[in-house]
């Protein structure tokens, strides 16, 4: 069961948690080395397929489309087209997707039901302590 929070949120918390590299960095390493499941340090197409799957399943397409969607993650993650996802693979692309959130939510603050744990909540998580430390 997933566990949710409500959080105001806005792009530039997005992108300053993006910007921090070192906060980021270790946030995305984290996921990375789950879905690392056999720890070789790179991600199979079957291990991106479980980590997606859950993602997915919330989504209304059929199984057939689900797995469209999942080649086309690897595939874009896969930078070299080697068929495995490294860490600076995983880097570059979660940054590229969390910029795409920040550009989508824009500067106006929103409230949103976030994931306890996700890339999302980390960058609003980073804010906070940020505010603390001023």
């Amino acid at each position: 069961m997933l566990r949710m929070s409500v959080s105001m949120v806005n792009g530039l918390t997005v992108t300053d948690f993006v910007r921090d590299r070192v906060a980021f960095n270790r946030c995305v390493d984290e996921m990375f080395k789950r879905l690392d499941v056999n720890g070789d340090g790179v991600l199979s197409r079957g291990e991106m397929r479980k980590g997606l799957q859950s993602f997915l399943e919330s989504s209304p397409s059929s199984p057939c489309t689900r797995e469209k969607e999942i080649v086309a993650i690897f595939e874009k993650f896969d930078g070299d087209r080697n068929g495995t996802v490294d860490r600076d693979e995983f880097r570059k692309e979660m940054r590229e997707i969390m910029l795409a959130v920040a550009n989508g939510i824009g500067d106006s603050p929103v409230q949103i039901a976030i994931e306890n744990g996700s890339v999302l909540m980390r960058a609003v998580e980073h804010e906070f302590k940020k505010s603390q430390n001023n």
